[in-house]
């Protein structure tokens, strides 16, 4: 006799083990003969030159202007309206007549390659000859949500799947005790898209993100519970997949809940270690700027990605700002002091990741991403501050094949709009995917009666930096 008991099966599950069905998602189901495992490794479509990813977020959308794309003439006609030949612009909070605002920023040339980098970034500015410039991106969305939506998904609505799920659904996992996709948001809090920008949309659940937390502890629970055994603990994700599989009802979010308690078993006695960087070297905490202010933070983040792409993670976002616009890169007020604080919290620990990764033989199959959902307008907001701005803006490639010490496209004379091989963020997904392996036209999934993809229309691999 079957007995009803006062939970549910998925109430129990829900609440069970300290909030492990959090965390996502792989399983062992291939090797105990239970089906095949979705997130088995697979073959790219051709030769790939990477095989994981690093997605470094400046959320908010740093300035070009006070980055990487330096504007003589904007600064010569700081305080003076936008002569009229350079066409018109849509801001969300800049009014028209607003003044331009030159930039106080001083760029010099670094590297054997000579280009330009600003005082705000001089530790990243030694890596240069790694890193491909892009100066002539650009988006359809001037609004954070729907940019953010657009960067990370191709589309500005939420519901779409991300790049970072897109990856693992076409390449798979190469670690069975850790998550193939993972995001480590900023600690100041949500951003304007909030959590669905990192979703698997409507590609399978077991596609979805791990969330990790801020802090020394970025996953609670990882140990074993006092007084239990590994064998006990095995035996307990033995009797939850048994009851899943005796109910059989097909639900593809259950089923990656169930998957999750079997990577949080692996995680529990495989991945404690992983976690504690403070078992890494002195001088490499030292070159992330872990245990320093105001680095601290964001080099431990920065720390893990490395730790975490070295053991077999696919995709991996470090978000850079959170919460209240002015904990982001979002500087309506004040570009001097906005962008000193973030490049300040950030730029040794790209510095350090970049420098890692290399000396450990990791940046040839490791791509790394940099940038914001947008730029920053010429034009003044507020006397000292800068609108978004969606028309030209900068985001920057390394590693995993791409070409360094190259800048290419570029922005008007003011940095107004990008008029010189303009690249779409669509463009941007192309060249990531084809790094992969991965063709945008053979990466497609079955939803609401047509195949969808990444890109959305076709996208352009940027020839130049592959």
């Amino acid at each position: 006799m079957i007995v009803r008991s006062a939970f549910s099966r998925r109430e129990f599950l829900t609440t069970a083990f300290g909030g492990f069905g959090a965390v996502a998602l792989t399983s062992l189901f291939a090797e105990q003969g239970r089906g095949s495992d979705p997130l088995a490794p697979k073959e790219p479509h051709f030769q790939p030159k990477a095989k994981s990813v690093i997605f470094l977020f400046m959320a908010g959308g740093p300035s070009h202007l006070d980055t990487f794309d330096p504007k003589p003439l904007l600064n010569k006609l700081n305080g003076q309206p936008r002569p009229a030949e350079f066409g018109d612009a849509k801001y969300q909070f800049v009014p028209k007549g607003a003044k331009l605002l030159g930039s106080n920023r001083t760029f010099t040339k670094h590297g054997r390659s000579g280009i330009e980098v600003s005082d705000l970034f001089p530790q990243m500015a030694k890596c240069i000859d790694d890193i491909a410039v892009v100066r002539s991106c650009h988006c359809d969305k001037v609004v954070h949500s729907a940019a953010q939506y657009e960067l990370f998904s191709g589309r500005v609505v939420p519901g779409f799947p991300s790049m970072g799920s897109w990856v693992v659904y076409g390449l798979g996992s190469e670690s069975q005790s850790l998550p193939p996709y993972i995001v480590m948001p900023d600690s100041h809090g949500a951003l304007e898209a909030g959590q669905p920008m990192y979703s698997n949309g409507f590609l399978p659940a077991v596609y979805q993100p791990t969330m990790l937390g801020s802090g020394p502890r970025p996953i609670r629970n990882l140990d074993l519970p006092p007084n239990v055994t590994s064998e006990e603990r095995r035996k307990t994700i033995g009797l939850i997949r048994d009851l899943n599989e005796a109910g059989g009802d097909g639900d593809d979010e259950f089923a990656a809940r169930i998957r999750s308690y079997d990577l949080a078993f692996k995680m529990q006695t495989e991945a404690p270690e992983l976690f504690d960087i403070a078992k890494e070297k002195k001088e490499t905490l030292e070159l992330y700027g872990v245990g320093a202010k105001p680095t601290d933070d964001y080099g431990r983040r920065c720390l893990l990605a490395r730790r975490l792409v070295e053991k077999g993670v696919r995709f991996v976002v470090v978000v850079s700002g959170g919460g209240d616009g002015t904990m982001q890169w979002d500087a309506h007020k004040n570009i001097e002091e906005n962008h000193k604080r973030m490049a300040g919290q950030t730029d040794k620990p790209v510095a350090g990741l970049l420098t890692d990764l290399k000396r450990r033989g990791l940046l040839d199959s490791t791509l790394v991403l940099w940038g914001g959902e947008f730029g920053r307008s010429p034009e003044a907001e507020s006397a000292s501050g800068r609108d978004h701005h969606n028309l030209g803006f900068t985001i920057w490639l390394a590693g995993g094949g791409i070409k360094g010490g190259q800048a290419v496209g570029a922005t008007d004379e003011i940095g107004l709009r990008a008029v010189e091989e303009p690249y779409h963020v669509r463009d941007i997904h192309t060249t990531i995917l084809h790094q992969l392996g991965l063709d945008q036209e053979k990466l497609t999934f079955p939803h609401l009666g047509r195949r969808e993809r990444l890109t959305l229309v076709e996208g352009k691999v940027i020839k130049q930096i592959v």
